[in-house]
């Protein structure tokens, strides 16, 4: 439970403005809300909070929700009603945060809610599982759902640690080299500079411009830290906004190697989630706009909105996709072919399924070209600052003979 501070009016247009404990935002405003007050803005309390500043929004662990479902599914295929199993897994949940959310469903269903309202209210979990609760709700197919989740849980998690682990290797790799490189530039050339300074000798052009990258880099090094500190920060806030968000997803589907592999990694997750949905009962155009809003690429989320919207006019999925010139061209095929034969939701499952292992293949690909480009690069910057310290020793030495 956190502190929000919250401004708001009553009917006589009175304004207050004080700090409530809850669970969510989302909660405290249903809370206020039911008491007949118009809410302008809930907010988090805090030092990013109070300025505007929202340094982002708690998750639950993927690992422990899935958990949580797998244990919530067993017991309602076992007869048990829904506040009966809730109450038992609360008592056995490890996790303190995803406790706490639970704590609040269960409330929110005691006092008449549905469940899928329940979970919405939090403003954590994914719009995907709340929609896919709605759907068994409506359907009174809850285990089925439930089921379908799960499994596509599952896939996503296997599918994100492969990916992972290919990262680890480069990324552990880059973050080396650059503390390498940091150290050398920043304690070992200025080192040398003194040694060299005590000699009065006629130095290499290139070891003095390397002496002077040292002691420049250890003179600024902290004014730099700050300053890219700042420019991170400031990056950091952009992105979240919808214009930053747009332009800083364009930059990346528009990188040479690793902007293809994202493209595909999203059109898989789609192809997923939208499967998911569609299987589990949810109209198509429902099931297009919560798949669209659970995408990260900001492009994608648009453009499906976009694609949401024709279907909605009534027309086929894979046209209204193929207007958006996002989605490659084989994806948008596959699709066409599954609206045309009823089996739309089997055929999101191929475009997924192709999708994953062309992403994996592709990122092995690039892994196993962009790890030796690092190396050489290492190579040649460390040989250059080592020759450059080392020359003027040699001359002293064969002037010395």
């Amino acid at each position: 439970m956190g502190e929000f501070l919250v401004k708001a009016a009553d009917e006589r247009g009175h304004l207050l403005q004080q700090v409530e404990n809850g669970f969510s935002e989302a909660e405290i405003r249903d809370r206020f809300v039911q008491q007949g007050y118009l809410v302008y803005w809930v907010k988090p309390r805090g030092v990013f909070s109070a300025g505007g500043i929202k340094l982002g929004r708690r998750r639950v662990k993927p690992s422990s929700f899935l958990i949580f479902n797998q244990q919530f599914l067993t017991l309602i295929k076992a007869g048990l009603p829904i506040l009966n199993s809730l109450d038992l897994l609360i008592k056995r949940q490890r996790d303190a945060y995803l406790l706490q959310l639970l704590e609040n469903v269960r409330e929110r269903v005691k006092s008449g809610e549905s469940l899928s309202e329940a979970f919405a209210a939090q403003g954590t979990f994914p719009k995907i599982y709340t929609t896919t609760l709605m759907a068994g709700e409506k359907s009174g197919n809850m285990e089925e759902v439930l089921s379908r989740y799960i499994s596509f849980q599952r896939l996503a998690l296997t599918f994100k640690k492969k990916l992972a682990v290919s990262l680890v290797y480069p990324a552990l790799l880059v973050t080396v080299v650059l503390c390498m490189l940091v150290f050398l530039v920043t304690y070992v050339v200025p080192q040398f500079a003194k040694l060299f300074e005590n000699l009065n000798a006629q130095l290499p052009a290139i070891t003095v411009f390397m002496l002077a990258v040292g002691n420049n880099a250890q003179k600024y090094a902290p004014i730099a830290l700050v300053v890219l500190t700042v420019a991170v920060f400031s990056l950091w806030r952009w992105k979240n906004t919808d214009k930053g968000a747009e332009r800083m997803d364009g930059v990346v589907l528009r990188l040479p190697v690793l902007g293809p592999i994202w493209l595909k990694y999203q059109v898989a997750n789609f192809s997923r989630m939208l499967s998911t949905l569609l299987t589990g009962g949810l109209p198509l155009v429902p099931a297009l706009e919560t798949a669209g809003a659970s995408m990260s690429s900001r492009r994608i989320l648009n453009g499906v909105a976009a694609a949401a919207v024709r279907v909605r006019e009534g027309r086929p999925l894979a046209k209204s996709l193929e207007e958006q010139k996002m989605f490659p061209d084989l994806s948008v095929e596959m699709i066409e072919v599954g609206e045309s034969t009823g089996a739309l939701p089997a055929m999101l499952n191929s475009v997924a399924e192709f999708y994953e292992e062309d992403v994996q293949t592709a990122l092995g690909a690039a892994m196993a070209l962009i790890e030796p480009v690092i190396l050489i690069i290492m190579a040649l910057f460390v040989g250059g600052v080592l020759i450059s310290l080392y020359l003027p020793i040699f001359t002293l030495g064969s002037s010395i003979h």
